[in-house]
Order: C-alpha cells, then sequence, then structure tokens
C-alpha cells in the first residue's frame, strides 16, 4: 500500500506544470544539446583527481601576510606578448623570451630594445602571426599551430645553442646566432608530440623534456585540467644517436622540468595534480619517483637558482568547491556543461587567480613564499628567474615580464 502511495505521489507531482517544466528545463542544461557550454561538442571524459586533500595542504602552507609581490614591478609592458620562459645566455645576455606570436626575441638594451632571435617554423609571417597584444587572446589560437607557441628556453653552457620546447613543433635547437630553429624531435613511438612544454639539458648531453598530453594541445589545455587526464610524458633525448626514450608515462600535465645542481635527480611539476615531483638518475633510488611538495595551486615551471634551490611558479589558489570538483567526475561532467562561461563557472568556486613563488630546498622544504593576493601586480605567472639580485618573473597569458629585488 505505501508503495503504491508513493506512486501515486510521484505522479500527481510530474503532473504539475511547473515541476514538470523545472525537469524539462534541467535536462535540457544538463544535455546542452546546442554546445554552449565551456565543453562545447567535445566527448567529456573525466576522472578523479590524485590530488592531496585541501585541507591539509592548506594547514602546512606558509603565507606572506606582506603580501611582498605587490612590490613588484611591470617591465616591457606592451612590448612582449605571453613570455612563458626566460633565459639569459652563456655571456650573460638577456633575456630571452618565448611569445605568444611564435618568435623568441632578444633584450638588447634600451637603445636597440627587443629583437627576434629565433623562430620555429618557416610558416611564421608577420601578416599570419603578428598579432600584437592580441596575440594572448583567443584571435592568436587559430593560428598558433602554424605559427608556433615556444614555451620552454635553455642555453647549453658549453655551446651556447639555445634549445626550445614548442608546443606543436616539439623540441628543437638554434645556435647562438639566432635564425630558425632545426626541429629535434617532432614524433615519439611513431606519433607527434602534441603539448611539448619544457625542457632542461644533462651535463652528459641528454635533453629531458615533458609532453603535456597524448590526446590534447595546448590550445585545448584546459580539457586537460578538467577532465584530469594522464596521458602525459616525461621524456630524454639523446643527441649523439638522435633517438627519444620514453622515462615517465602517465602523468597528469606534466609543465616544468628542472635538473638538480649536482644532476642526481629532477623536479618536474604535475599541474593537475597540484604537485612538486622528483626523479631520481643517479644513486640508490635511480629510476624512482617521489613526492617533493603538495602545493596550494596549480604549478608551472621550475627553474634553480645559484644556491642550488628551486623556484616554483604557481597560480593559485584551490578552493573547496573546486576540491569537490576533482573527486567527483560525474559532478564535473554535469558542472562544465552548464551554459555559462568558464571563466564565470571558475569564479563560481571561488577560483579567483592570483599568484605564488615558492622557493624549495632539494629536501622539499620550503624556504620562502611569496604573494600577490589581490593579483594587483601579477596573475598567472609562468616562470620565475633569479638572476643577480633579481627575479625574473614570466606569464603566458599577459603582455609584460614581472620583475622583484631579491633578497
Amino acid at each position: 500500500m505505501e508503495k503504491r502511495n508513493t506512486l501515486k505521489d510521484i505522479e500527481a507531482l510530474l503532473q504539475q506544470p511547473c515541476f514538470l517544466l523545472a525537469v524539462l528545463l534541467l535536462g535540457f542544461v544538463v544535455m546542452d544539446p546546442f554546445h554552449t557550454g565551456p565543453l562545447g561538442s567535445h566527448e567529456f571524459r573525466p576522472v578523479k583527481h590524485d590530488i592531496a586533500p585541501y585541507r591539509h595542504v592548506m594547514e602546512d602552507w606558509p603565507r606572506d601576510n606582506r603580501s611582498r609581490l605587490e612590490h613588484g614591478k611591470l617591465e616591457f609592458v606592451g612590448e612582449v606578448f605571453g613570455p612563458e620562459s626566460l633565459e639569459f645566455d652563456i655571456f650573460g645576455r638577456g633575456p630571452y623570451a618565448g611569445l605568444a606570436d611564435g618568435r623568441i626575441v632578444r633584450w638588447m638594451g634600451d637603445t636597440v630594445g627587443w629583437e627576434t632571435f629565433a623562430l620555429v617554423t618557416r610558416n611564421w609571417s608577420e601578416k599570419l602571426c603578428a598579432k600584437g597584444i592580441d596575440s594572448t587572446t583567443s584571435k592568436q589560437w587559430e593560428v598558433e599551430h602554424r605559427c608556433g607557441r615556444p614555451l620552454g628556453l635553455r642555453f647549453h653552457k658549453e655551446t651556447g645553442d639555445l634549445y626550445i620546447a614548442d608546443a606543436y613543433y616539439g623540441l628543437l635547437v638554434v645556435g647562438p646566432e639566432g635564425g630558425l630553429a632545426t626541429p629535434l624531435v617532432t614524433h615519439v613511438q611513431g606519433k607527434p608530440i602534441l603539448f611539448a612544454n619544457d625542457l632542461d639539458i644533462h651535463k652528459n648531453g641528454s635533453i629531458f623534456f615533458t609532453d603535456t598530453s597524448k590526446r590534447y594541445n595546448r590550445v585545448n589545455h584546459f580539457f586537460i585540467l578538467l577532465e584530469g587526464e594522464s596521458t602525459g610524458r616525461l621524456l630524454r633525448y639523446d643527441p649523439p644517436t638522435r633517438t627519444t626514450h620514453l622515462v615517465l608515462d602517465g602523468l597528469a600535465f606534466p609543465n616544468g622540468v628542472q635538473l638538480s645542481g649536482d644532476q642526481s635527480f629532477l623536479l618536474f611539476t604535475e599541474t593537475t595534480n597540484c604537485r612538486l615531483m622528483k626523479y631520481w638518475l643517479e644513486g640508490p633510488e635511480t629510476g624512482n619517483v617521489e613526492l617533493v611538495a603538495n602545493l596550494p595551486g596549480f604549478p608551472d615551471n621550475v627553474r634553480l637558482n645559484e644556491r642550488g634551490q628551486f623556484w616554483v611558479a604557481i597560480d593559485c589558489c584551490r578552493t573547496p568547491a573546486q576540491e569537490v570538483l576533482s573527486y567527483n567526475p560525474w559532478l564535473r561532467s554535469v558542472y562544465f556543461k552548464l551554459p555559462v562561461k568558464l571563466s564565470i563557472l571558475a569564479r563560481l568556486i571561488g577560483m579567483e587567480m592570483y599568484t605564488v613563488i615558492s622557493l624549495f630546498n632539494e629536501k622539499g622544504e620550503i624556504l620562502e613564499v611569496l604573494e600577490d593576493r589581490k593579483g594587483l601586480v601579477m596573475k598567472l605567472v609562468s616562470e620565475v628567474r633569479e638572476v643577480k639580485g633579481k627575479l625574473w618573473i614570466g606569464t603566458v597569458a599577459h603582455n609584460h615580464i614581472a620583475t622583484l629585488s631579491y633578497p
């Protein structure tokens, strides 16, 4: 009798026009038939993130109560476009920067200014690729795969050659005088590299570099984060044999990579899982991977200073609501189908991005945390280079370089 009454109650509820309309509207939104949400017509396959609990991370994370990055200086505003990685050559000249318009440029001083140092493809032309300050907007996305998007930059300390990780053209090298870069690795195991990201050079000449995803390129990098997919790799290129070797597979948005001072290990960041990882190259732990630190936000590049310490650029911060989505793939399937811009959906779960940069020692102990909590000066940082008493801070999304005297 009770079951029969329950069924009658449900039938009566469904016969209410307002309720029925609400159900149909909810179904319409969830199905998103016109593909108006951030996912569009994409086949979304979210998985649970392998990420440390937000509360535990934040309990142990020191804060910069003085918000010292707010005192930083924005330089070259409107002159460089999305300078993801910054580098200085063996003579101390620079910075060099890889830009969103596909060029690698070099600072030549106040008299000359910026000059184009290298290109990653013959496809590059000013008409096609040079969009100025719009290079860091969606206007560039349609041509990015043709113009190139240089990300990681490293000079070989002996030869002076510049090695480049380009998101679309893979691993390349250009001589000390610049010009058109020569491709070294465009395919691995017969398949094209979709998202070369960062690199470092071992003393034996090997190049370690990250390939962020086997499914998505840089333009679609948000899908890597939203899905939590883990098809990224750490690779090693051997110049004498011109062969590429798989070092690690199954990584969730592998990003920055940095060898230690003695080169017994390397650190790499996993952006999706908000963590800094170590891969041992020498000693009894050779070949093993271990956690160095769980981070409060989404890390990009990691760079070594002259004292053997590691600067990590972090786009901050995680939130409790974001963590719920991370642990529940089905919720993400619904949430990101809502016909609302991704930026608004991010704001609704409290993700107002600002900058945190952190300094670690070899043991993974936090030595320094610098913040711009209100995002007044620095947002979406990608790399921190410490050179002669100054921090040079790159950004993949804005048209400037930030600097700060340090210490």
